[in-house]
Protein backbone atom coordinates (compact mmCIF):
# COMPACT_ATOMS: atom_id res chain seq x y z
CA UNK A 1 0.00 0.00 0.00
CA UNK A 2 1.33 3.47 -1.37
CA UNK A 3 0.83 6.51 0.87
CA UNK A 4 -1.51 7.80 -1.57
CA UNK A 5 -3.60 4.72 -1.11
CA UNK A 6 -3.58 4.76 2.82
CA UNK A 7 -7.07 5.23 4.49
CA UNK A 8 -5.59 8.01 6.33
CA UNK A 9 -4.07 10.26 3.52
CA UNK A 10 -6.13 13.73 3.35
CA UNK A 11 -4.45 15.08 0.55
CA UNK A 12 -1.49 16.09 2.90
CA UNK A 13 0.84 18.83 0.87
CA UNK A 14 4.04 16.68 1.81
CA UNK A 15 4.90 13.55 3.76
CA UNK A 16 8.60 13.17 4.59
CA UNK A 17 10.22 9.91 5.23
CA UNK A 18 13.61 10.51 6.79
CA UNK A 19 16.95 8.11 8.02
CA UNK A 20 20.00 8.42 9.28
CA UNK A 21 22.13 5.45 9.86
CA UNK A 22 24.44 7.11 12.24
CA UNK A 23 22.05 7.67 14.74
CA UNK A 24 19.36 5.46 13.81
CA UNK A 25 16.47 7.97 13.05
CA UNK A 26 13.65 6.39 11.30
CA UNK A 27 11.40 9.46 11.45
CA UNK A 28 8.26 10.45 9.21
CA UNK A 29 7.45 14.00 8.41
CA UNK A 30 3.41 15.05 7.79
CA UNK A 31 2.39 18.31 6.45
CA UNK A 32 -1.18 18.38 6.37
CA UNK A 33 -2.05 22.03 5.60
CA UNK A 34 -0.53 25.03 4.90
CA UNK A 35 -3.70 26.98 3.82
CA UNK A 36 -3.20 29.25 7.20
CA UNK A 37 0.49 29.60 7.51
CA UNK A 38 3.30 26.94 8.33
CA UNK A 39 2.23 23.93 9.95
CA UNK A 40 3.23 23.37 13.49
CA UNK A 41 3.02 20.09 15.34
CA UNK A 42 4.98 18.14 17.84
CA UNK A 43 7.29 15.15 17.48
CA UNK A 44 6.11 11.92 18.84
CA UNK A 45 8.94 9.04 19.43
CA UNK A 46 7.50 5.90 20.13
CA UNK A 47 7.86 2.44 19.29
CA UNK A 48 5.66 1.31 16.67
CA UNK A 49 5.64 -2.03 15.58
CA UNK A 50 6.10 -1.50 12.18
CA UNK A 51 6.75 1.55 9.41
CA UNK A 52 2.76 1.13 8.48
CA UNK A 53 1.98 2.22 12.40
CA UNK A 54 3.80 5.05 12.59
CA UNK A 55 2.81 6.14 8.84
CA UNK A 56 -1.00 5.92 10.18
CA UNK A 57 0.31 7.46 13.34
CA UNK A 58 1.78 10.64 11.57
CA UNK A 59 -1.59 11.15 9.29
CA UNK A 60 -3.74 10.99 11.83
CA UNK A 61 -1.95 13.28 13.91
CA UNK A 62 -0.97 15.74 11.06
CA UNK A 63 -4.72 16.12 9.76
CA UNK A 64 -5.90 16.65 13.44
CA UNK A 65 -3.43 19.74 14.37
CA UNK A 66 -5.19 21.14 10.96
CA UNK A 67 -8.38 20.75 12.57
CA UNK A 68 -7.06 21.62 15.51
CA UNK A 69 -5.51 25.01 15.00
CA UNK A 70 -8.20 26.12 12.48
CA UNK A 71 -10.96 25.46 15.30
CA UNK A 72 -8.68 27.70 17.26
CA UNK A 73 -8.45 30.34 14.45
CA UNK A 74 -4.71 30.24 14.41
CA UNK A 75 -2.33 31.80 11.79
CA UNK A 76 -0.82 28.63 11.44
CA UNK A 77 -1.69 25.17 9.48
CA UNK A 78 -1.33 21.37 10.77
CA UNK A 79 1.44 18.99 10.74
CA UNK A 80 3.14 16.26 12.91
CA UNK A 81 6.37 14.06 12.25
CA UNK A 82 6.60 10.37 14.48
CA UNK A 83 10.28 9.33 15.66
CA UNK A 84 10.18 5.28 15.56
CA UNK A 85 12.19 5.04 18.70
CA UNK A 86 15.69 2.88 18.24
CA UNK A 87 16.21 -0.56 19.97
CA UNK A 88 18.67 -0.15 22.60
CA UNK A 89 20.59 2.39 23.53
CA UNK A 90 21.19 5.82 21.09
CA UNK A 91 22.28 9.03 21.90
CA UNK A 92 19.24 11.39 22.10
CA UNK A 93 21.48 14.23 20.73
CA UNK A 94 22.58 12.96 17.73
CA UNK A 95 19.31 11.43 16.86
CA UNK A 96 17.47 15.19 17.19
CA UNK A 97 20.18 16.73 15.65
CA UNK A 98 19.97 14.57 12.72
CA UNK A 99 15.96 15.16 13.16
CA UNK A 100 17.07 18.87 12.25
CA UNK A 101 18.57 18.25 9.19
CA UNK A 102 15.09 16.82 8.77
CA UNK A 103 13.35 19.45 9.27
CA UNK A 104 15.33 22.18 7.14
CA UNK A 105 14.91 19.64 3.97
CA UNK A 106 11.04 21.24 4.58
CA UNK A 107 12.41 25.16 3.95
CA UNK A 108 10.02 26.38 6.73
CA UNK A 109 6.65 24.22 5.72
CA UNK A 110 6.92 22.64 9.45
CA UNK A 111 7.61 23.99 12.72
CA UNK A 112 8.03 21.00 15.37
CA UNK A 113 7.87 20.61 19.25
CA UNK A 114 7.70 18.74 21.99
CA UNK A 115 5.45 15.62 22.02
CA UNK A 116 4.78 11.78 23.62
CA UNK A 117 8.24 10.31 24.17
CA UNK A 118 10.14 13.77 23.35
CA UNK A 119 10.91 16.69 25.43
CA UNK A 120 12.10 20.20 25.45
CA UNK A 121 15.78 19.03 25.91
CA UNK A 122 15.15 17.03 22.70
CA UNK A 123 13.97 19.84 20.54
CA UNK A 124 16.77 21.91 21.67
CA UNK A 125 19.23 19.60 20.64
CA UNK A 126 17.49 19.93 16.92
CA UNK A 127 17.68 23.76 17.23
CA UNK A 128 21.74 23.16 17.40
CA UNK A 129 20.81 22.24 13.46
CA UNK A 130 17.43 24.14 12.52
CA UNK A 131 15.63 26.82 12.97
CA UNK A 132 12.50 25.37 12.48
CA UNK A 133 11.46 24.42 16.12
CA UNK A 134 9.35 25.73 18.61
CA UNK A 135 8.15 25.20 22.57
CA UNK A 136 12.58 25.27 23.85
CA UNK A 137 13.40 25.85 27.22
CA UNK A 138 13.20 29.53 27.75
CA UNK A 139 10.62 30.06 25.55
CA UNK A 140 6.77 30.09 26.46
CA UNK A 141 7.57 27.35 28.92
CA UNK A 142 5.97 23.69 29.44
CA UNK A 143 2.62 24.05 27.32
CA UNK A 144 0.85 21.02 29.78
CA UNK A 145 -0.57 23.12 32.37
CA UNK A 146 -2.50 25.18 29.68
CA UNK A 147 -3.51 22.57 27.49
CA UNK A 148 -5.11 20.84 30.98
CA UNK A 149 -6.53 23.75 31.33
CA UNK A 150 -8.24 23.80 28.38
CA UNK A 151 -9.52 20.31 28.50
CA UNK A 152 -11.06 20.87 31.81
CA UNK A 153 -13.24 23.69 30.31
CA UNK A 154 -14.15 21.29 28.27
CA UNK A 155 -15.63 18.85 30.88
CA UNK A 156 -17.08 21.38 32.34
CA UNK A 157 -19.05 22.65 29.42
CA UNK A 158 -19.76 18.46 28.73
CA UNK A 159 -20.80 17.98 32.17
CA UNK A 160 -23.40 20.95 31.74
CA UNK A 161 -24.43 19.68 28.78
CA UNK A 162 -25.03 16.26 29.57
CA UNK A 163 -25.44 15.93 33.38
CA UNK A 164 -27.20 19.67 33.56
CA UNK A 165 -24.31 20.29 36.23
CA UNK A 166 -22.89 23.58 36.57
CA UNK A 167 -20.04 22.16 39.13
CA UNK A 168 -17.61 19.39 39.19
CA UNK A 169 -18.58 18.68 42.83
CA UNK A 170 -19.26 14.83 42.76
CA UNK A 171 -18.55 14.15 39.29
CA UNK A 172 -16.74 10.59 38.82
CA UNK A 173 -14.41 11.00 36.60
CA UNK A 174 -12.53 7.96 34.97
CA UNK A 175 -9.02 9.41 33.77
CA UNK A 176 -6.64 7.01 32.01
CA UNK A 177 -3.31 8.24 31.47
CA UNK A 178 -3.39 10.08 34.89
CA UNK A 179 0.43 10.51 35.14
CA UNK A 180 1.37 11.91 31.96
CA UNK A 181 2.46 15.60 30.97
CA UNK A 182 -1.05 17.06 30.62
CA UNK A 183 -3.07 14.12 32.98
CA UNK A 184 -1.74 15.08 36.00
CA UNK A 185 -1.84 18.50 35.69
CA UNK A 186 -5.85 17.72 34.97
CA UNK A 187 -5.72 15.25 37.60
CA UNK A 188 -5.06 17.85 39.81
CA UNK A 189 -6.99 20.52 38.51
CA UNK A 190 -9.78 18.37 38.41
CA UNK A 191 -9.76 17.09 42.65
CA UNK A 192 -9.26 20.58 43.50
CA UNK A 193 -13.11 20.85 41.97
CA UNK A 194 -13.79 18.65 44.13
CA UNK A 195 -14.76 15.66 41.44
CA UNK A 196 -14.39 12.15 42.33
CA UNK A 197 -11.83 10.35 40.81
CA UNK A 198 -10.36 6.90 39.33
CA UNK A 199 -7.04 6.69 37.61
CA UNK A 200 -5.05 4.38 35.76
CA UNK A 201 -1.64 4.75 34.29
CA UNK A 202 0.91 2.18 33.18
CA UNK A 203 3.41 4.35 35.76
CA UNK A 204 2.28 2.21 38.96
CA UNK A 205 4.67 4.45 41.37
CA UNK A 206 3.61 7.70 39.77
CA UNK A 207 0.08 6.57 39.70
CA UNK A 208 0.24 5.98 43.62
CA UNK A 209 1.78 9.12 44.61
CA UNK A 210 -0.46 11.22 42.92
CA UNK A 211 -3.75 9.14 43.56
CA UNK A 212 -1.97 9.73 47.63
CA UNK A 213 -1.90 13.43 46.97
CA UNK A 214 -5.55 13.61 45.63
CA UNK A 215 -7.22 11.18 47.34
CA UNK A 216 -8.42 9.34 44.40
CA UNK A 217 -8.95 5.71 43.51
CA UNK A 218 -6.00 3.62 41.53
CA UNK A 219 -7.62 1.57 38.82
CA UNK A 220 -5.36 -1.48 39.68
CA UNK A 221 -5.49 -3.25 36.24
CA UNK A 222 -4.66 0.02 33.03
CA UNK A 223 -7.43 -1.87 31.17
CA UNK A 224 -10.19 -2.10 33.53
CA UNK A 225 -10.84 2.24 33.52
CA UNK A 226 -13.07 1.24 30.46
CA UNK A 227 -15.34 -0.98 32.97
CA UNK A 228 -15.50 1.80 35.61
CA UNK A 229 -19.04 2.94 36.36
CA UNK A 230 -18.75 6.92 35.78
CA UNK A 231 -20.09 10.31 34.60
CA UNK A 232 -17.08 10.86 32.33
CA UNK A 233 -14.32 8.94 30.67
CA UNK A 234 -11.26 11.14 30.26
CA UNK A 235 -8.43 9.71 28.08
CA UNK A 236 -5.09 11.55 28.52
CA UNK A 237 -2.77 8.48 26.85
CA UNK A 238 -2.99 7.55 23.04
CA UNK A 239 -5.16 7.32 20.52
CA UNK A 240 -8.45 5.17 19.07
CA UNK A 241 -9.21 3.79 22.38
CA UNK A 242 -12.70 4.14 21.27
CA UNK A 243 -12.73 1.46 19.35
CA UNK A 244 -15.32 -1.76 18.81
CA UNK A 245 -13.42 -3.77 21.63
CA UNK A 246 -13.77 -1.03 24.40
CA UNK A 247 -16.93 1.01 23.58
CA UNK A 248 -19.41 -1.59 25.44
CA UNK A 249 -17.27 -1.10 28.16
CA UNK A 250 -17.98 2.35 28.73
CA UNK A 251 -20.29 3.43 31.74
CA UNK A 252 -20.59 6.85 31.37
CA UNK A 253 -22.41 9.58 30.05
CA UNK A 254 -19.60 11.88 28.53
CA UNK A 255 -16.21 11.25 26.93
CA UNK A 256 -13.75 14.27 27.32
CA UNK A 257 -10.27 14.28 27.56
CA UNK A 258 -6.54 15.15 26.16
CA UNK A 259 -5.43 12.97 23.86
CA UNK A 260 -5.31 13.28 20.40
CA UNK A 261 -7.54 11.20 17.83
CA UNK A 262 -9.72 8.98 20.49
CA UNK A 263 -11.64 7.64 17.99
CA UNK A 264 -10.53 4.71 16.00
CA UNK A 265 -12.77 5.92 13.04
CA UNK A 266 -14.96 8.47 12.59
CA UNK A 267 -17.71 6.28 12.92
CA UNK A 268 -17.25 5.65 16.15
CA UNK A 269 -18.55 8.60 17.00
CA UNK A 270 -22.15 7.60 15.95
CA UNK A 271 -21.59 4.70 18.15
CA UNK A 272 -21.00 7.11 21.07
CA UNK A 273 -23.99 9.13 20.82
CA UNK A 274 -26.40 5.62 20.46
CA UNK A 275 -24.78 4.74 23.40
CA UNK A 276 -26.53 8.30 25.07
CA UNK A 277 -22.52 9.38 24.80
CA UNK A 278 -21.78 12.80 24.66
CA UNK A 279 -17.88 13.43 23.06
CA UNK A 280 -16.31 16.36 23.17
CA UNK A 281 -14.23 16.63 19.66
CA UNK A 282 -9.98 15.80 21.00
CA UNK A 283 -8.73 18.45 18.94
CA UNK A 284 -11.52 21.31 19.85
CA UNK A 285 -10.50 20.98 23.78
CA UNK A 286 -6.80 19.90 23.89
CA UNK A 287 -5.81 23.09 21.82
CA UNK A 288 -4.25 24.51 25.13
CA UNK A 289 -1.23 23.88 23.98
CA UNK A 290 -0.56 24.89 20.51
CA UNK A 291 -2.24 27.81 21.44
CA UNK A 292 0.37 28.38 24.35
CA UNK A 293 3.68 27.77 22.16
CA UNK A 294 2.33 30.98 19.53
CA UNK A 295 4.27 32.75 21.97
CA UNK A 296 7.01 31.20 20.84
CA UNK A 297 6.59 32.44 17.06
CA UNK A 298 5.14 35.81 17.74
CA UNK A 299 5.67 37.95 21.25
CA UNK A 300 1.87 39.40 21.12
CA UNK A 301 0.50 36.52 21.68
CA UNK A 302 0.96 36.86 25.23
CA UNK A 303 -0.34 35.46 27.91
CA UNK A 304 -3.50 37.27 28.02
CA UNK A 305 -4.17 36.76 24.72
CA UNK A 306 -4.05 32.86 25.81
CA UNK A 307 -6.44 32.76 28.71
CA UNK A 308 -8.91 34.53 25.87
CA UNK A 309 -8.35 32.00 23.20
CA UNK A 310 -9.13 29.12 25.99
CA UNK A 311 -12.27 30.59 27.21
CA UNK A 312 -13.10 30.74 23.12
CA UNK A 313 -12.62 27.49 22.67
CA UNK A 314 -15.17 26.64 25.61
CA UNK A 315 -17.47 28.66 23.69
CA UNK A 316 -16.49 26.90 20.35
CA UNK A 317 -17.56 23.06 21.85
CA UNK A 318 -20.88 24.52 23.23
CA UNK A 319 -21.65 25.61 19.20
CA UNK A 320 -20.79 22.11 18.26
CA UNK A 321 -22.71 20.80 20.87
CA UNK A 322 -25.98 23.18 19.81
CA UNK A 323 -25.59 22.17 15.92
CA UNK A 324 -24.98 18.65 16.86
CA UNK A 325 -27.96 18.52 19.12
CA UNK A 326 -30.50 20.75 16.51
CA UNK A 327 -29.12 17.67 13.33
CA UNK A 328 -28.97 15.04 15.94
CA UNK A 329 -25.68 14.09 14.27
CA UNK A 330 -22.23 13.27 16.22
CA UNK A 331 -20.00 16.07 17.66
CA UNK A 332 -17.35 14.72 15.54
CA UNK A 333 -19.12 14.79 12.35
CA UNK A 334 -20.24 18.40 13.19
CA UNK A 335 -16.55 19.54 14.29
CA UNK A 336 -14.89 17.63 11.11
CA UNK A 337 -17.47 19.19 8.84
CA UNK A 338 -16.89 23.03 10.16
CA UNK A 339 -13.11 22.53 10.31
CA UNK A 340 -12.62 21.83 6.79
CA UNK A 341 -15.21 24.77 5.95
CA UNK A 342 -12.59 27.00 7.16
CA UNK A 343 -9.92 24.80 5.73
CA UNK A 344 -10.94 25.36 2.34
CA UNK A 345 -11.89 28.87 2.60
CA UNK A 346 -8.29 29.53 3.66
CA UNK A 347 -7.34 27.72 0.80
CA UNK A 348 -9.03 28.97 -1.45
CA UNK A 349 -7.63 32.58 -0.05
CA UNK A 350 -4.49 31.48 -0.24
CA UNK A 351 -4.75 30.50 -4.27
CA UNK A 352 -6.95 33.55 -4.68
CA UNK A 353 -3.55 35.85 -3.47
CA UNK A 354 -0.49 33.64 -4.92
CA UNK A 355 -2.76 33.87 -8.20
CA UNK A 356 -2.80 37.83 -7.69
Amino acid sequence: MSVYEHPDFDSHENVLFATDEASGLKAILAVHSTARGPAVGGCRMWTYASSTDALTDVLRLSQGMSFKNVMADLPIGGGKSVIMKPDGEFDRKALFEAFGRALNALNGEYMSAEDVGTSPADIQHAHRITQHVVGLPGGTGDPSPVTAKGVYLGIEASVERALGKSSLAGVKIAVQGATGHVGEYLVRRLAKAGAELFLADIREPELKALAGDVGAVIVEDPDAIYDVEADVFTPCALGAIINPSTIDRLKVKVVAGAANNQLQTREMGAELQKRGILYAPDYVINAGGIINVMGDIDPKFDSVWVEGKLVTLKATLGEIFDLADKEGRPANIVADEIARRRLQRAADAKGHDEAA
